[in-house]
């Protein structure tokens, strides 16, 4: 039931590459600075590598942002490893006989439709470049 921490993921992964040296930066470093398994952590900068945000080669590791950190927003990141792209989801199949089983589903969309908007908003409005200042201090 809890919520994905790809999103958190991507901006640690991202965060390490750019403070990191970047020929030191590689799934297993940033596997233990996140506390997981590397396949998890390969299979999102595979994502992010997919979205134009970093650059990785195998062998000689070399792997770096592609665009300056200010111009990263943490939309696009949210973007590049949320697929499905819903903050909240509504339960599958309620009672149709029962009130509010009929009729929970509409009266939630609406709402949660405001609050992904809202969310996602704000999420252009903060850049890599903010988080990883924050880091920093």
């Amino acid at each position: 039931m809890a919520m994905s921490t790809k999103l958190s993921v991507a901006i640690h992964i991202l965060s390490l590459i750019e403070i990191g040296p970047p020929d030191r930066v590689n799934s297993e470093l940033i596997a233990s600075s996140v506390n997981t398994n590397p396949v998890v952590v390969r299979r999102l900068m595979s994502k992010l590598k997919k979205a134009g945000l970093i650059h990785t080669s195998r062998g000689a590791t070399q792997t770096y942002l592609l665009k300056k950190p200010e111009d990263i927003s943490l939309y696009d990141v949210y973007e590049a490893v949320e697929l499905d792209h819903e903050v909240f989801n509504i339960h599958q199949n309620p009672n149709p006989n029962c009130l509010v089983g009929a009729n929970i589903q509409s009266a939630l969309e609406e709402q949660y439709s405001k609050v992904q908007q809202s969310m996602e908003a704000e999420l252009k409005e903060i850049a890599l470049a903010d988080v990883i200042h924050q880091i920093k201090q």
